[in-house]
């Protein structure tokens, strides 16, 4: 995959990409390529092949799940300014939830294969990206958390 020019700057300014070096920005953004989706569009689906991961520039997606003979249940909204994917991180590779745009959203997109590879060149390039995604799992876990107790830890009236 070829470098954008201006992908490198769009990341840094990326909340998730905040302080990060010159040298990482650059090998990150040859990584890196913008997507647009509509409204209702997904971005991914559940089982799919997690090949990339993205940073939310503009709109709004909700992370959802489905269970049967339910509407899908939404886990979690993730806006502007916030990260889109883990699962690019953890074998099989494989999603774990669905996740559609609320809006027109604007992504830039990061190549999984291509940045696991440079991360395996660069093991501080690794450390640096997992310490970076270790808050936001907490942050997913606990959002999950939440509406579990939602759904289920009210007692019946």
């Amino acid at each position: 995959m070829g470098r954008i020019e201006g992908l490198d700057t769009l990341l840094k300014e990326h909340p998730f990409f905040e302080g990060i070096s010159d040298e990482y920005g650059e090998l990150v953004a040859g990584c890196a390529a913008n997507e647009v989706v509509q409204a209702g569009g997904y971005v991914f689906r559940e089982g799919e092949d997690a090949d990339k991961f993205y940073l939310v520039r503009h709109g709004s997606l909700s992370i959802e799940v489905h269970a049967p003979g339910r509407e899908p249940i939404i886990v979690d909204t993730v806006s502007a300014g916030e990260l889109l994917g883990w699962s690019w991180l953890v074998p099989p590779y494989r999603t774990q939830f669905d996740a559609r745009a609320r809006e027109l959203t604007r992504l830039t997109s990061l190549d999984a294969a291509c940045l696991r590879g440079k991360m395996e060149e660069d093991h501080r390039l690794g450390y640096e990206l997992h310490r970076r995604f270790a808050p936001v799992f907490a942050r997913r876990l606990g959002a999950a958390l939440i509406r579990l107790i939602d759904m289920y830890g009210h007692p019946s009236a």
